[in-house]
């Protein structure tokens, strides 16, 4: 097996493990769901404190347990309460850290937004809904990754993230447009699905895109190696990150779900 592909036995076995564990979850819904979310949303602060404060271990132990609890409890709360919740740990964390306070206090907010958005969109929307996001990432994922290996090609961003490219880009743009066209078909509003799923491919990419640029700011390769073949937590949920604040912003400007479950 060539070098591009070396790693592609043990990126299925993991992502195979993934998939099963989160369909199970979306499907459970209700506490399986949330708790299984506080747990990524914990881990992903733990990562980030240890990328940005690496001599403090204890400290990242503490900010994601924080994080994982506060994201729990906003899950339970009117929206009014949540919101403070959601806010607290970035500031928490901000006063602890010596360095990277900006960059850790605004992407703590970001993940803890995307994450409250996830449960948001599986309690208040339904499972169908979550399957498109999910799916709109995954697609976008794998789309991109043969693409870019196969095709390569001019670099999509080489000062932040040298190894996508254009080709695995565009790619992921069009396995999103297919999700949309399928999910949009029966909804009665096909062409709002269509570009919506484009545009939540992009902020998947989007996501990836950012969590690549601390980690290059800091000089680590993966977030952790928690899970084998793709890194750690942010490595694989960094889209889905992305992809979930873009939906909330969807949501915002122009409402949602836009046709009777």
């Amino acid at each position: 097996m060539s070098e591009r592909w070396s790693d592609l036995a043990v990126r299925l076995g993991s992502g195979g493990l993934m998939v099963v564990v989160g369909i199970w979850a979306i499907w459970m819904g209700g506490d399986v769901f949330h708790a299984v979310v506080a747990l990524i949303c914990g881990l992903m602060i733990w990562e980030l404190t240890r990328m940005l404060a690496p001599e403090t271990p204890g400290l990242a132990i503490q900010l994601g347990a924080v994080a994982g609890l506060a994201v729990l409890l906003a899950m339970y709360l009117p929206l009014v309460f949540a919101a403070p919740l959601l806010i607290a740990p970035a500031f928490v964390g901000a006063t602890q850290l010596q360095r990277y306070r900006g960059l850790f206090g605004g992407f703590t907010v970001m993940v803890l937004a995307a994450s409250f958005g996830m449960v948001h969109v599986r309690d208040d929307l339904g499972f169908t809904w979550l399957v498109w996001l999910v799916l709109i990432v995954v697609v976008t994922d794998v789309a991109g990754y043969f693409a870019g290996r196969m095709l390569g090609g001019p670099k999509f961003w080489p000062r932040v993230s040298p190894k996508k490219t254009w080709s695995g880009t565009a790619a992921g743009w069009i396995g999103a447009a297919v999700v949309g066209a399928i999910f949009g078909l029966n909804s009665g509003v096909w062409g709002a699905v269509f570009v919506a799923s484009i545009f939540l491919s992009f902020a998947s990419q989007m996501g990836d895109i950012a969590e690549s640029a601390i980690k290059r700011k800091v000089g680590v390769k993966d977030s952790s190696a928690l899970i084998p073949g793709h890194g750690g937590v942010l490595d694989r949920f960094d889209g889905m990150l992305g992809a979930s604040v873009g939906f909330l912003l969807i949501e915002l400007a122009f409402g949602f779900p836009w046709v009777v479950q």
